[in-house]
């Protein structure tokens, strides 16, 4: 237990950069795009949201596959289902959701008076379920029969990043001030370290029996083993 929580700490920190440089793209990507407006910033979060939810289903499904002793399908599917939303949204929805609250944007500016948390907070498997559960499905369906647990850790980064800062376009209503700026980037940071570690380490630490059984993802900056 001590090697593992030595191992999670070590791996942690060593994805601290490559966190730091995605939440700046992230910034960039804020202020190139802070006139967007509602609607289309929500389109692209739409866009990125699931494209990150695919990603996440893929390595959660494939490494439940290649490390669990169960091979059924359906326990294939409820962990790389479940497992996936679960990331995804509190990467993507629920750590910028708060952010926003905390920093004062305008969340409610382009809602009406029948519009609940799921909406305000565009929690995307409840929200836009329509896109968002089959792209998890298709995920664990590509693990199933091609599982894979290296992927282009920028990209895993990226996806996650870019579909935070289009959640916090959405409610900033084109007010982006320098506090706002400042805040953001930490709840980026935030929002893609702490789901993404809890992806990449601390899930693939559940099925294997020595901490050497996961790769150091940081002597691989091309791609992380999951």
């Amino acid at each position: 237990m001590q090697n593992k929580l030595t191992a999670i700490l070590e791996e942690l920190k060593s994805h601290a950069p490559f966190t730091l440089f995605g939440a700046l793209t992230g910034i960039v990507c804020m202020l190139v795009f802070k006139n967007l407006d509602y609607d289309t910033s929500r389109v692209l979060f739409y866009v990125f949201h699931p494209a990150h939810v695919v990603l996440s289903a893929i390595v959660t499904a494939s490494m439940f596959q290649l490390h669990s002793k169960s091979h059924k399908f359906i326990a294939v599917l409820l962990v790389g289902f479940f497992g996936s939303i679960g990331i995804a949204t509190l990467s993507d929805s629920l750590i910028p959701y708060v952010g926003e609250v905390l920093l004062g944007m305008h969340l409610h500016a382009h809602s009406h008076e029948h519009t609940g948390f799921a909406e305000h907070a565009h929690i995307g498997f409840i929200e836009g379920w329509y896109v968002v559960i089959p792209a998890a499905i298709a995920g664990v369906l590509i693990a199933r029969f091609r599982p894979k647990t290296k992927f282009p850790h920028a990209g895993h980064v990226l996806l996650s990043t870019w579909a935070s800062s289009f959640h916090i376009l959405m409610a900033i209503s084109g007010q982006l001030s320098a506090w706002k700026l400042a805040g953001s980037f930490g709840f980026l940071f935030l929002a893609v370290w702490l789901p993404c570690c809890i992806s990449d380490i601390v899930f693939p630490l559940l099925f294997v029996n020595s901490p050497a059984g996961i790769g150091c993802h940081h002597k691989k900056p091309a791609e992380v083993e999951q």
